[in-house]
């Protein structure tokens, strides 16, 4: 605990302070990759730039990108920094999408992971009198690791339940008497239907704090899982590739995620031209690790779709606050020549009586033309409805939809249940363009 309420002082820096410190790590940082990966050697050397060149923090934007195929062409052990008798664990991807991406943690990087996310856990609540359910996967996946090794740092006492199996899920939260949850949001709201339909009052329970991550929900999903299951549900944010989770997360205010500048720069480019946008634009989320030994990243492109808030927060924290990710630069859709994230469509539904909180969008093409349907569960008041009430509801979706997004979308209303509920991340997108 010592050391952790020692790291925590960075968070109340002056930004003049902070960004000393910044610069120092990440000198440090490229020397260390300059010097031990090939990979960032050569981009270095293409660009004709060594490390010594990056004098400021403004000097950042000079060094090349890396992206997740550079971490594919290098697997499994290419963008290692350090010989592997250092690294005391290897995460990597699912690699459904091709070869996975391989990471690695030294011992002294461990104990920096365990850290930044007990500082957000502590942020968010969680105590050493908490009882921690953690109901992400374990295995080579950095989630559930992440929060487990964090929740003993801060003292609190650690249930490894793991992913699935939902009764056995809800009994654990009964018996054990579990004061906070770990999983994704959507699981979290597939745990408040498996209750509703056992009969179980949340309100037995003893469940206070939900920290939620792992996959884009929006501020309308946040209120249904709380007035649902009866908690506070705060959003962390990470990434294999750069750490795991720990990178942000946010304090009980709940006004974005702090992002831990001692250990990470962040910068907001264009997704399409890679252009540096100014303060508090929209765009793609870029993240140099600047305290990492095994695998730094300089410039990880990570896909994310956010936005910097430099203002202060009522907490007193002094590092950047950034927004809930609107989803992934490549897992935009675009319709029509309109961008159209699936947190955007989920707003609308979640802001509607009478829709449930599980829908999909499928994509496809007609001609030479994009449509999109979106199929959503709705009570079952509205599914057996006559039918010209069901005429005008639908409409009234559709209209909203529209006016949101920019772009008509067909609905589809479908009955309770009907739309495959997920343990892990949710799959709200059925693309056939891509079929």
């Amino acid at each position: 605990m010592q050391q952790l309420i020692w790291e925590a002082e960075y968070e109340c820096m002056p930004r003049e302070d902070l960004a000393q410190l910044q610069l120092e790590r990440l000198q440090a940082t490229l020397n260390r990759a300059y010097k031990n990966v090939t990979c960032y050697r050569n981009k270095f050397n293409e660009l004709g730039i060594v490390p010594e060149d990056v004098q400021s923090l403004d000097d950042l934007r000079k060094l090349p990108f890396t992206t997740k195929e550079d971490l594919r062409l290098n697997y499994p052990y290419g963008m290692f920094a350090v010989p592997l008798r250092e690294v005391v664990r290897i995460h990597s991807s699912s690699g459904t999408t091709g070869k996975p991406t391989v990471v690695g943690y030294t011992r002294h990087d461990i104990k920096t992971w365990s850290n930044l996310v007990a500082r957000f856990m502590t942020a968010a609540g969680v105590t050493h009198d908490d009882v921690v359910q953690i109901a992400f996967g374990y295995g080579l996946f950095t989630g559930a690791f992440g929060l487990h090794y964090a929740a003993e740092t801060i003292g609190a006492s650690v249930i490894p339940m793991s992913s699935g199996n939902t009764e056995k899920q809800i009994m654990i939260m009964q018996d054990y008497r579990s004061t906070a949850l770990v999983c994704t949001p959507s699981y979290a709201i597939t745990l408040a239907d498996r209750m509703e339909k056992m009969g179980i009052d949340p309100k037995t329970l003893s469940l206070r704090i939900g920290l939620f991550g792992g996959e884009p929900w929006s501020d309308a999903m946040r209120r249904e899982i709380e007035e649902r299951l009866h908690i506070s549900a705060t959003d962390n944010y990470g990434l294999s590739e750069v750490i795991g989770p720990g990178v942000a997360g946010e304090c009980q205010g709940k006004c974005g995620m702090h992002i831990f500048e001692d250990a990470f720069i962040p910068e907001i480019i264009d997704p399409d031209t890679c252009q540096l946008l100014p303060p508090g634009s929209v765009g793609e989320l870029v993240l140099t690790t600047i305290n990492k030994e095994a695998f730094p990243m300089i410039r990880y492109r990570t896909r994310d779709i956010t936005s910097l808030d430099y203002t202060p927060c009522s907490c007193g924290r002094t590092m950047v606050r950034m927004k809930k990710t609107m989803g992934r630069s490549d897992d935009m859709l675009i319709i029509k020549g309109v961008n159209v994230f699936p947190s955007q469509i989920e707003e609308v539904l979640f802001a509607i009586e009478g829709c449930e909180p599980h829908y999909q969008l499928v994509v496809d093409r007609k001609g030479a033309l994009d449509v999109l349907e979106v199929r959503i569960e709705v009570t079952e008041n509205i599914f057996f409805d006559e039918m010209k009430k069901q005429k005008a509801f639908l409409e009234m979706v559709e209209k909203r939809i529209e006016s949101t997004l920019g772009v008509g979308a067909t609905v589809k209303l479908v009955e309770p249940n009907s739309i495959p509920r997920h343990e892990g991340k949710a799959d709200r997108v059925i693309d056939k363009r891509r079929l």
